[in-house]
């Protein structure tokens, strides 16, 4: 006959043994966090367009610290767009393309002395399956955020094809915006000529990368 102090020992073992396979359980199944920061190459190309057609193109740097990944999914983050980073592709002299990127970080535009930094906050992350004019190739995510362009924030969503493999982060996207949103009104006036009246929408190119820290 089993003495009390046996069965004792018999149930002691049983718990220890249903602890040590709940413990190694939710060991498996644990998400990795990490914490990525964008490489140096990483930029948004930007076209703005005169209502006759004829545009400006170029790039901005993006810069970031701090996205995290858990498992495979980007949960969390912010980059900046430092303004003094403006470069422009299609004039056709030194002088021109300095002069207009000037303009650029002049108060008409993104005034570069009281608001030195563009700003996106992301908030959260959906899967999508769209497609179609505007929208990436092989799309995959929904990014939401809020985007700081001269002191005002406002909530900004775009199509993204996201990929993070292994130690690489990777974030494509078309993502335009209209600036007179923001408080960038300069050349929307109603009256002016075609020539001289510039569209509120600027096209964004996004192409960042970052490797885990």
């Amino acid at each position: 006959m089993k003495t009390i102090a046996s069965i004792f020992r018999i149930k002691q073992c049983y718990t220890l043994a249903i602890a040590a396979g709940l413990l190694f359980s939710c060991t498996d199944h644990q998400v990795t966090r990490s914490e990525f920061a964008l490489d140096s190459s990483s930029t948004a190309e930007w076209k703005g367009y005169l209502k006759t057609g004829f545009f400006n193109e170029g790039a901005i740097a993006v810069q970031s610290e701090s996205f995290t990944v858990e498992g495979n999914q980007v949960k969390s983050g912010s980059f900046v767009i430092p303004v003094s980073s403006i470069v422009n592709f299609n004039q056709p002299t030194e002088e021109l393309r300095h002069a207009l990127v000037h303009h650029l970080q002049s108060p008409d535009f993104f005034n570069m002395v009281l608001h030195p930094e563009v700003k996106f906050d992301l908030t959260s992350v959906e899967s999508f399956t769209g497609s179609g004019e505007g929208i990436i190739a092989g799309a995959n995510y929904k990014v939401h955020g809020n985007l700081t362009i001269l002191g005002n924030a406002h909530p900004f969503s775009f199509p993204a094809k996201i990929e993070v493999n292994g130690d690489v982060f990777k974030l494509e996207a078309f993502a335009p915006f209209d600036r007179t949103i923001w408080g960038m009104n300069y050349a929307t006036e109603p009256g002016l000529p075609d020539e001289g009246s510039i569209k509120p929408v600027v096209d964004v190119h996004l192409k960042i990368s970052g490797h885990r820290k």
